[in-house]
């Protein structure tokens, strides 16, 4: 079931997720004929810094992009509340979907809540440019199903030793961007750069692989020129219709 209600200032407005019928959102434009929003999820294992990485795309897009997002949590709306507190986007442009149900259900096998999510932001306060869908954190195996996203993103860290990468799962695999975060503290855990590189490279074949420290002040900026160049290719597709024009990300 969809719940909105009243929340304290700059709380998040929540969507409750329960199972129900499979929704698809496979189509470039808005029922008003406006090219849609790119919708891009980042998923990845509890502590990686997907809220970091989304905190940090924010921060780098926001004065170039018409950009909102949606969160993902189990019981609580804590990573939306984060980015609130942060002021990384305006309050309107930040909603929570509480799954409660294993992260990945709510992103890939029944996407309901999320699409709604998603639609009421454009909405209210598009037209937009990009959406990112945050996942809860999960394992390996998580992904987001395409009738959600158009491309997805995994973040792990280096914190768990050099051997992610070579564990594979679909994550890994699979994901359009593989972010390996926190790489600073690779020489405190022992961790060797090059081996998950090589490991990465060996799952993954062509698709990219980026390293990177979100808390330097370039962190993200080979996240964010992969987001802008993913965001040309959507746009190249399908043409804007007709918009009214709003400040980017403000």
């Amino acid at each position: 079931m969809h719940r909105d209600h009243a929340d304290p200032v700059d709380a998040p407005v929540r969507h409750t997720h329960t199972l129900g019928g499979p929704r698809t959102a496979e189509r470039p434009r808005t029922a008003d004929g406006r090219r849609r929003a790119l919708r891009i999820g980042l998923g990845g294992p509890v502590g990686s810094g997907k809220t970091a990485t989304v905190a940090a795309l924010c921060r780098r897009l926001r004065e170039e992009l018409s950009l909102a997002v949606v969160t993902n949590d189990i019981y609580t709306t804590e990573d939306a509340e984060f980015l609130l507190r942060n002021a990384v986007l305006p309050p309107e442009r930040i909603t929570a979907v509480e799954t409660g149900c294993c992260p990945h259900t709510a992103i890939r096998d029944d996407i309901s809540a999320n699409l709604e999510a998603v639609e009421e932001l454009e909405a209210a306060v598009g037209p937009l440019d990009l959406v990112l869908v945050e996942s809860g954190g999960d394992n390996l195996t998580a992904t987001f199903s395409r009738g959600l996203v158009d491309h997805q993103v995994f973040v792990i860290d280096v914190s768990g030793g050099d051997k992610i990468p070579r564990k594979g799962g679909p994550g890994i695999s699979t994901s359009d961007l593989l972010v390996v975060n926190k790489t600073d503290l690779a020489p405190l855990v022992g961790a060797d750069l090059d081996v998950m590189a090589r490991d990465a490279a060996a799952q993954r074949g062509a698709l990219p692989t980026v390293f990177c420290s979100l808390t330097s002040a370039e962190g993200v900026a080979p996240v964010a020129a992969w987001v802008r160049e993913r965001l040309a290719d959507w746009q190249a597709q399908a043409p804007a219709g007709p918009r009214t024009d709003r400040p980017a990300g403000r």
